[in-house]
């Protein structure tokens, strides 16, 4: 198969559009003094500016082309890794981020198993996939399965459900563009 993130590599932070840093402050509830994982962070792209905000940021994605530049923004540390195989001990970090990646994983209830794994208790993970139910986002679920990235964009919905068990809780926001939040808090341990 292709590696398409391996191509764009080069060209992703030019035409992807930058972000707006307190869209993600405020929705991963920053400051907090604990580490940030950017899983599948690429280059780094939506974590790096909020580096001010946490004590460490790790960016984790299976490209290397990517890590590779997230390596150069400095400040953080990049770690090559398949989300579903994170080489972290449990409960590693107070906060994750899943920027417009979860529809990449390949096995995205593993993947979510894991990430829930890392997260701390008292923590707080942020899932923003594009919004299935926009018909814009279904042309370009469309288009990634015809260039053969293999993604598989889910509702907000059906990831909630996916993490609906005790221990944890969620919510949902959408920017009533094209964007889903899927904000999930996992419980301090009694």
């Amino acid at each position: 198969m292709i590696d398409h993130f391996d191509i764009f590599a080069p060209f992703y932070d030019r035409v992807i559009p930058p972000v707006d840093p307190e869209i993600y402050r405020v929705l991963l509830d920053l400051p907090v003094r604990g580490l940030m994982l950017d899983a599948g962070g690429g280059t780094g792209r939506v974590s790096v500016p909020l580096r001010p905000w946490v004590r460490r940021l790790v960016v984790a994605d299976a490209s290397r082309a990517m890590l590779e530049r997230a390596g150069r923004k400095g400040g953080n540390w990049a770690v090559r890794s398949k989300v579903e195989t994170l080489p972290f001990p449990d409960g590693t970090f107070q906060r994750i981020l899943v920027a417009d990646a979860f529809h990449h994983f390949h096995c995205q209830q593993a993947a979510l198993e894991e990430l829930v794994r890392v997260l701390a208790p008292g923590g707080l993970m942020l899932l923003e996939e594009p919004d299935i139910t926009r018909p814009v986002i279904r042309v370009l679920a469309l288009l990634e399965k015809l260039a053969m990235m293999r993604s598989r964009i889910l509702s907000a919905e059906t990831i909630a459900g996916m993490v609906n068990r005790d221990g944890l809780s969620w919510r949902i926001i959408r920017d009533g563009r094209w964007l889903a939040w899927v904000v999930i808090l996992k419980k301090d341990i009694p």
